[in-house]
């Protein structure tokens, strides 16, 4: 794959004139650390369009979404990642999936109504679990489980990585209902005990505000960053929102539902109205669309 050493790139200043929805790749030359960058509008609006969310459910979506965008891009197979939040507080249930095409969908279900003034994570989902399924095209699916003790989405994913890969990562995950931006730095293998160059880039990349992740192009963002550092960075990736569902895949759903049920909802309402959680997509089948 090409690279482009970043040092040598000469940035202008025009954030309404770059794509909005990408993620960049990196790697430091010097330091055997990885890094990604993901900012998101249009997906991230278009996943919210819809669902009636209160603000902090909106926020912490908006950062599952960034997180699953800047895992996917870790994998090293063709196939899908899903992040699972599941709690006992007002938010019971967020999850988001991707693929390695960069192609991700969301939900966020809650027990009750949430106020604007519900902004800590704990507050808002109580005692919680992350899940993480890891599902290649071809192979054997895993699915991994750690606490949801943390004070962020980002925390919680550091620590699974220091459990589970025993690779020291740091990521930076913002949202604000329009907007969605996430930073991903990661030890590669080869750095083996010495974390000084990554506590270093750690420093440099924590100083990067929210505001600027939003407004400005990704490669202005590294530039800021690390102008300093040798840095080549990888051809950019585009994300999209991708529900997946169709009327033909409905209805295998509908197969598996017991045929006397169905025929009741039909002498009721003369049709089956379906809707897709994920879109708000509406499937609508008559007897005929079930017996052919």
């Amino acid at each position: 794959m090409p690279t482009t050493s970043y040092i040598n790139i000469t940035v202008v200043d025009e954030p309404m004139n770059y794509p909005t929805d990408q993620l960049l790749r990196y790697t430091f030359i010097d330091q055997d650390v990885r890094g990604e960058l993901v900012q998101l509008t249009s997906s991230y609006q278009r996943m919210l369009q819809g669902h009636d969310y209160a603000a902090p459910v909106q926020r912490l979506l908006g950062e599952l979404m960034a997180a699953t965008s800047l895992l996917t891009a870790t994998l090293k197979f063709e196939g899908h990642i899903a992040l699972q939040l599941q709690g006992d507080g007002p938010i019971n249930f967020l999850a988001v999936n991707g693929s390695h095409h960069q192609q991700l969908r969301g939900i966020a279900r809650v027990r009750e109504a949430i106020s604007d003034e519900q902004t800590g994570l704990r507050e808002l989902l109580g005692k919680a679990v992350m899940v993480i399924t890891l599902t290649p095209l071809e192979g054997e699916r895993y699915q991994g489980v750690v606490s949801g003790d943390g004070d962020s989405i980002a925390e919680i994913i550091e620590n699974y990585f220091m459990q589970s890969e025993q690779l020291n990562t740091r990521l930076w995950l913002h949202a604000d209902g329009e907007h969605a931006a996430g930073m991903l730095l990661q030890v590669m293998p080869a750095a083996g005990k010495d974390l000084t160059g990554f506590e270093h880039l750690q420093h440099l990349t924590a100083t990067m505000t929210a505001a600027e992740l939003y407004s400005l192009p990704g490669t202005e963002v590294l530039h800021r960053l690390y102008h300093e550092e040798q840095v080549e960075v990888y051809p950019p990736m585009p994300v999209s929102f991708e529900c997946g569902c169709s009327r033909e895949r409905t209805l295998e759903a509908l197969a598996t539902v017991e045929p006397s049920e169905l025929h009741e909802i039909l002498t009721q309402d003369g049709e089956i109205v379906m809707t897709c959680e994920y879109c708000n997509a509406q499937y609508v089948f008559s007897e005929a669309d079930l017996v052919g």
